[in-house]
């Protein structure tokens, strides 16, 4: 179980609308991205179906069952925070386990869930330690602990790696991936970075001022984005616009080409520029250039690239990769 529905749900805040009605249908077991730029919606959206905010208009239902104005505690959800809300003074066992005392589960039942929940998250070993004898990663997996253990219908996450470093950040996104993967349970997560929401979603929804722009897989966001907000928000680095004569060259208002779409040559090309920054990371070299009569773009080369700032190169962009806009930057097939 775990299916989501919503029909025409909306937030209202005095006069300010931040969600106005969307419909929005999330299947049981898939793991669901909500993503886009501060202020867009995506945590109000996750509260509401939480029930942690009143819908001011609209129908949520879950597994069929109109939820719309459930309490939280029997909406069968479980949410994990960007902070990791733990109690200081309790140890990992009974932090895990206090959702089930507090709803006066049998005791033998509720060591059995805990360590059920710990080897799942590798914590079988940290079971009678505090939280502050913990690292951030093993505190965030303490507070998943605590949601597993309750068997909700689906995993809700409000950016839950938000306060950890960049190394942590990398390995809890495997590990909550990894878990989707052997509880099978619907997942609804939150975050603002477009590379966790590419790299854990099986379904992205990509928010801007409340709206959905687009819902589909990672890939089919990148290859097909409905829009340009889409285009310039999906991929990293972000997609080069162009405009004005060589956008009109395509019946286009505007064109996009992807960084790693651009073909680089010492010797002939379609475009030349100058060099301006060049990032050189190993495995890749991203080069920020100033391209005659385009202005700004941003190119990628696979492995090492020799090349030094003021240096002057041409550029290719792949024909079946470029992206036309139309004026009202809806994509033009």
């Amino acid at each position: 179980m775990g299916s989501i529905s919503l029909k025409q749900v909306s937030k209202v805040f005095g006069d300010t609308t931040v969600i106005p009605g969307l419909d929005l249908q999330i299947e049981e077991g898939e793991f669901v991205v909500f993503v886009g730029p501060s202020g867009c919606g995506k945590s109000t959206l996750l509260r509401l179906i939480a029930g942690l905010e009143d819908v001011s208009g609209g129908v949520i239902e879950i597994d069929g069952r109109d939820a719309t104005t459930i309490a939280p505690a029997k909406r069968g959800l479980a949410m994990v925070f960007q902070s990791y809300a733990l109690y200081p003074h309790m140890s990992v066992r009974k932090n895990i386990g206090f959702p089930l005392k507090m709803a006066k589960m049998d005791k033998a039942e509720i060591d059995r869930k805990v360590e059920g929940a710990a080897s799942v998250l590798n914590l079988t070993d940290y079971l009678e330690r505090r939280p502050g004898q913990l690292s951030g990663g093993q505190r965030q997996r303490v507070a998943i602990g605590r949601a597993i253990v309750r068997d909700p219908a689906a995993f809700l996450f409000d950016e839950p790696l938000s306060n950890l470093d960049a190394a942590l950040r990398v390995n809890m996104r495997l590990e909550i991936s990894e878990l989707h993967q052997q509880l099978q349970t619907t997942m609804i997560y939150v975050t603002h970075d477009q590379v966790e929401a590419m790299t854990m979603a099986d379904k992205i929804v990509v928010l801007q001022a409340g709206r959905i722009e687009q819902v589909g897989s990672p890939l089919d966001l990148y290859h097909k984005p409905r829009n340009r907000f889409v285009a310039g928000f999906i991929g990293s680095p972000k997609m080069n616009f162009i405009e004005g004569a060589e956008a009109a060259r395509h019946d286009a208002a505007a064109i996009g080409i992807r960084p790693e779409h651009l073909s680089l040559s010492k010797t002939e090309g379609d475009w030349k520029g100058t060099v301006g920054v060049a990032e050189h990371l190993g495995s890749d070299t991203f080069l920020h250039l100033n391209v005659d009569d385009i202005g700004a773009m941003t190119a990628r080369a696979s492995g090492e690239f020799d090349v030094s700032h003021g240096d002057r190169i041409f550029l290719s962009p792949r024909a079946d990769k470029i992206h036309r806009f139309g004026a009202d930057g809806n994509a033009i097939p």
